[in-house]
């Protein structure tokens, strides 16, 4: 057997880490076949994305597939690390806590918010759809029992009724099966770097033929991950829940601190079942329901920084969060949808109808954002126990309607009609208080000063009320001419409109002072489509796409009079839009897939959600323009029978197209304020990423075979912020993730080892910065609320799973 040499050349980890994997299973092939067989034959993988059941190399524009076999394989279980599979997609990895509450995604750098976004729900709507099925829900369910993950590059509302600017990633659930009675049951333990605990993740499957025409299929799961993150100086708290005074001295007392070592446990239970009637070949009914509850015991994000609260200034160690109190999160989401469909002969009628409800709390510490900007100094008295809690919470629920008319293949036309309407109801809430600060108030006297300022003397120094509805009817379609047997021309219209309407409550109560405002828009609009292919060969297609999206637009609420007075122009922002421009090659010559795709995307009026300058209230303004264009290249195929490779790689140019300003000043006195400049690069993307993988497989004695896997991720660096402010501008740098693992299989059970994050590489995707929400000894506070957003450290694991 040859020998794997490596010479001496300067390579980066990421080379050196696949350039291992890669010998390492070479080597195992070729123990096992030293005869070098001829390649095999790549798997045509099936989507339905096109509304039509056809392959990835027959699908007329960029998209990506992961198998819910993969990923089951694999135990991947979240949004975040399934999505480093895919060229061109990045995510900000923000941990469970925050899972929920902001969509992650990130398609072709269509992005201008800062990475360290994720306590709370934000103004403008995502830039990437996502559906579960044919619902229109960003919930990031646990990945379990799935069919497959369609990831669609780009706009999307001439086949989606709720479209999408940059792209949709679509989770297609696995329906009940008529033919086969089985289940399977899986447990995983795995240990996590910097814990002191494990990790169990269980799960159980059945799926139960009730009669010829009726199928019945449910699953359910738990997730216990012990913490990672200590929380090193949180405030110890009296039973009222008010920082202890050091010696019992309530006026002038020093804090006293406690640690708390995993705080950031993982609570999580799901399910989901369905129930499939299908009495003839003509037509089938769907109904399900899926759930999933969320209690999170704090950050999986750390400080970098320093602190005080030892009386000198000490540096944080690994895995370290200087917040003084716990940050746990609990959330829950519902969904119910009944699916139909009939095949009237000459085309296939949809409809696709849900409920769902998303609810979400959240306790974050602002003490750090309070002290930087000097506000318990300032206006609460310099209490020697500064402590900030914004109590936060979200909900949404909306009701949507899809009906679909699909035709049959036809010689010279095929055509896809539908209409979708969405009712939804948002509500976003937070109360800021001060545990303790009207006990220390009144022991200290600072109550007759804040009297005399006419001031009240109250805990609670800021609630806001958030109540928006999303109405959203539309009608799309596509309609395909086949100019001939290779070439195809698709052109594809979306009439939406659109009446977004926001009732908002601010009010101050320490300083009284209440802003209620009601505002709403109606928006109309037709979006355009454009798509021709061409079958080069039986092997080969190449396609051109020019394609719009759209964004909707919405009102914000700021105060517009008293001292905490706002610019009136934040009440309201326009829509967006995008027109893409796409050309790409793909083919599959039997051995190897391939796919390569150049586009461009012009962005116009992006949508940019912020805190005013004046004092921080949350609101969302419009720039002018940007753009991002790039190249994607996936491939995948065989080097031996028995050992498959992918590859992924994108390229992309995101930045400004000219100056982005947002409005300062009051109503009396209106200005704007430079926020960034025409040039500047767009956050949370990375120019280059890359993926790899490699999968071995061996037959054994008897009836066993082994399927042993190895993957590399890699991201350049990226920015955390538009603008030169160096309390948000910082460049996040570049990581490479490597994951192994083998899975040995039986006829009805398999049990793996794994390693993810082998080499432990913290990949920060966002941060708030010391500047933001660092330690302030002169504001009597000791601690660091700072915080960097990390991947998931090195995870060594076990998982089995028995089948029937």
């Amino acid at each position: 057997m040859k020998q794997c040499q490596t010479k001496r050349f300067a390579l980066t980890p990421l080379a050196v880490a696949m350039g291992a994997a890669l010998c390492s299973q070479l080597a195992l092939a070729q123990q096992n076949d030293d005869d070098a067989p001829d390649a095999g034959v790549v798997e045509r993988i099936e989507v339905t994305s096109s509304r039509r059941v056809s392959t990835v190399e027959e699908t007329p524009y960029n998209l990506s597939v992961i198998n819910g076999s993969e990923l089951s394989e694999r135990n991947i279980v979240d949004t975040v690390e399934m999505i480093r599979s895919v060229a061109g997609v990045t995510a900000v990895d923000r941990g469970y806590r925050n899972s929920g509450v902001l969509n992650n995604i990130i398609i072709r750098g269509m992005n201008v918010d800062s990475s360290g976004n994720g306590d709370f729900a934000l103004n403008a709507a995502p830039t990437v759809s996502s559906y579960v099925n044919d619902t229109p829900l960003f919930a990031n369910f646990i990945l379990k029992d799935i069919d497959a993950v369609e990831v669609l590059r780009g706009p999307q509302g001439t086949l989606y009724g709720s479209g999408a600017l940059a792209g949709t990633v679509r989770y297609r659930m696995k329906r009940p099966e008529l033919e086969y009675f089985n289940g399977s049951v899986k447990g995983a333990i795995s240990q996590t770097d910097g814990s002191e605990g494990i990790n169990q993740n269980y799960d159980a499957l059945i799926n139960v033929p009730v009669s010829d025409s009726v199928a019945f299929r449910a699953n359910v799961g738990v997730i216990r991950n012990d913490g990672v993150v200590d929380y090193t100086n949180v405030y110890a708290l009296n039973g009222e829940g008010d920082p202890v005074a050091e010696g019992g001295d309530v006026a002038e007392g020093d804090p006293v601190f406690r640690s708390v070592e995993d705080a950031d446990t993982v609570d999580i239970d799901y399910g989901r079942a369905s129930l499939l009637f299908e009495p003839s070949d003509t037509f089938s009914a769907l109904v399900s329901y899926q759930w999933q509850s969320d209690d999170i015991g704090g950050r999986r994000q750390v400080t970098t920084g320093t602190n005080w609260v030892s009386g000198t200034e000490q540096a944080y160690d690994e895995y370290e969060n200087g917040a003084i109190q716990l940050e746990p999160s609990e959330r829950k989401v519902d969904l119910m949808a009944l699916e139909l469909e009939w095949n009237l002969g000459f085309a296939t009628l949809s409809s696709s109808t849900s409920d769902y409800e998303h609810t979400g709390s959240s306790v974050s510490d602002n003490t750090g954002f309070y002290a930087q900007n000097n506000w318990f100094g300032w206006f609460y008295g310099g209490t020697p126990r500064p402590m900030a809690s914004a109590l936060r919470s979200y909900e949404d629920e909306g009701f949507s309607q899809e009906i679909r008319l699909v035709s049959e293949p036809g010689e010279t036309f095929d055509w896809i009609v539908g209409a979708f309407y969405l009712d939804q109801q948002t509500r976003a809430t937070q109360d800021s208080v001060m545990p303790g600060f009207s006990e220390w108030a009144q022991a200290s006297g600072f109550d007759e000063t804040l009297a005399s300022w006419g001031g009240t003397l109250t805990d609670q120094d800021f609630l806001y009320r958030d109540n928006g509805e999303v109405k959203d009817l539309s009608v799309f379609g596509e309609l395909t001419w086949h100019i001939n047997t290779d070439l195809d021309l698709t052109v594809g219209l979306r009439r939406f409109d659109n009446e977004i309407s926001n009732d908002t409550l601010i009010e101050l109560p320490i300083y009284p002072g209440a802003s209620e405002v009601t505002a709403s828009t109606e928006e109309s609009d037709t979006l355009f489509k454009a798509n021709l292919s061409y079958d080069v060969s039986d092997e080969m297609m190449l396609y051109a796409t020019v394609s719009e999206g759209y964004r909707r637009g919405g009102t914000s609420a700021v105060p517009l009079t008293g001292g905490f007075a706002e610019n009136p122009e934040y009440l309201s922002y326009d829509s967006d839009s995008v027109t893409n421009y796409e050309l790409g090659v793909k083919g599959n010559t039997g051995e190897v897939f391939y796919a390569v795709t150049l586009y461009r995307m012009d962005w116009d009026d992006p949508q940019l959600n912020v805190t005013t300058p004046n004092w921080g209230f949350y609101a969302a303004v419009n720039g002018e323009s940007a753009r991002t264009q790039g190249v994607e290249i996936e491939t995948r195929g065989y080097i031996t029978d028995n050992l498959e490779y992918g590859l992924q790689y994108a390229y992309t140019d995101a930045e400004l197209t000219d100056d982005l300003y947002i409005p300062a000043g009051t109503q009396d006195s209106p200005s704007e304020v430079l926020r960034a400049v025409d040039g500047e690069r767009l956050p949370s993307t990375s120019e280059h990423t890359f993926s790899a993988n490699l999968q071995h497989y061996m037959e054994m004695e008897g009836e066993y075979y082994l399927l042993s896997r190895a993957s590399a991720y890699y991201q350049s660096d990226s920015r955390n912020s538009l603008g030169d402010n160096p309390v948000f501008d910082i460049m996040l740098p570049s990581f490479w993730i490597a994951n192994l693992s083998t899975t040995l299989h039986a006829t009805d059970w398999s049990a793996t080892v794994y390693v993810k994050n082998v080499f432990n590489e913290e990949g920060v995707t966002g941060v708030l910065s010391e500047g933001y929400m660092g330690t302030d000894p002169e504001e009597n506070f000791y601690g660091n609320a700072s915080k960097s957003y990390i991947t998931q450290p090195r995870t060594i694991g076990i998982a089995f799973q028995y089948q029937f």
